[in-house]
């Protein structure tokens, strides 16, 4: 088994590809590499050079490696536009053969940045039904240009909770992108999960939940943003995730791939802030296997 830890930039508090509190690219992938990582998923489309040679010339003036593209969608409305995205990342993609996934975000029902419900809690029997036509029809054109489409539950979206996740399973014939800490948050188990469902699971996503911020959230219904700037998503090992029985599962089954840390860090306090953070989380990924 060879397991490859990267990282994404959301832990540099990177969630849209402009923002005056994000810290230049350039800084995020130099701390990347200092902070022990052997490769880096691309994060919200243009934060990152999107284009080659650059994206190439970035990459390996810093000995890191890109392991995966991300991309989001409303999977409620029609998603010829999001197709044709697939379609230009996935032009990038074929300078890198070890990239082989693209992550299918799903929508939130909630602003990211005002927490504003924006959409219907729950869905009914035909909008469901949409949502995982429009998944199927993403991963469908994904896997056109032979990559996979790994689609990543969330918090705050229509497929968090492990009755959700397994809704969606039999429903659509999508690989996930299982992510540990919104796992967590949701209410499941990553560890048994991952062991039900390894064969559907060829893409992962590392963080850690803190269940006491959480039931404060809960108490009090903050939106997610809030919750992320109180401290529901931290690094590895000072959460509610037993890294060391994950890595078991892993090897049990054979997993073969990235593993990528992505902590939900916005706004960030400053620049200074993710590093740090990023290095005490390789070290306890390393400790407990990684």
């Amino acid at each position: 088994m060879a397991v490859q830890v990267g990282i994404a930039p959301d832990s540099w508090g990177v969630w849209f590809s402009q923002h005056e509190k994000q810290p230049p690219w350039e800084r995020c992938m130099d701390e990347m590499k200092l902070a022990g990582y052997a490769g880096i998923e691309l994060g919200p489309w243009g934060y990152f050079p999107n284009q080659n040679p650059a994206l190439r010339r970035a990459l390996d003036a810093r000995g890191l490696k890109l392991a995966a593209a991300t991309v989001g969608g409303n999977f409620l409305a029609p998603v010829d536009a999001l197709c044709q995205m697939i379609d230009e990342i996935a032009a990038l993609l074929r300078d890198f053969p070890e990239a082989k996934y693209i992550v299918l975000l799903p929508p939130m029902y909630t602003d990211l940045e005002t927490g504003e419900l924006v959409l219907d809690r729950h869905l009914n029997d035909t909008q469901w039904r949409t949502f995982c036509d429009n998944v199927q029809r993403a991963a469908d054109r994904v896997a056109a240009h032979g990559l996979t489409g790994v689609f990543h539950p969330h918090v705050d979206s229509h497929v968090e909770t492990e009755e959700e996740i397994e809704r969606f399973l039999q429903d659509t014939s999508v690989s996930l992108c299982l992510d540990t800490g919104h796992h967590v948050h949701g209410g499941g188990d990553p560890v048994a999960f991952y062991r039900r469902h390894a064969d559907r699971i060829p893409f992962i996503h590392v963080k850690d939940c803190d269940l006491a911020v959480k039931a404060r959230r809960d108490a009090e219904q903050w939106p997610f943003i809030e919750a992320v700037r109180q401290g529901v998503m931290v690094e590895p090992g000072r959460g509610n995730v037993d890294f060391c029985a994950f890595h078991e599962a892993l090897v049990e089954n054979h997993y073969d791939g990235w593993v990528i840390v992505e902590q939900d860090l916005f706004p960030l306090d400053s620049f200074d802030q993710p590093l740090p953070i990023a290095r005490r989380g390789r070290e306890h990924l390393r400790q407990a296997g990684f």
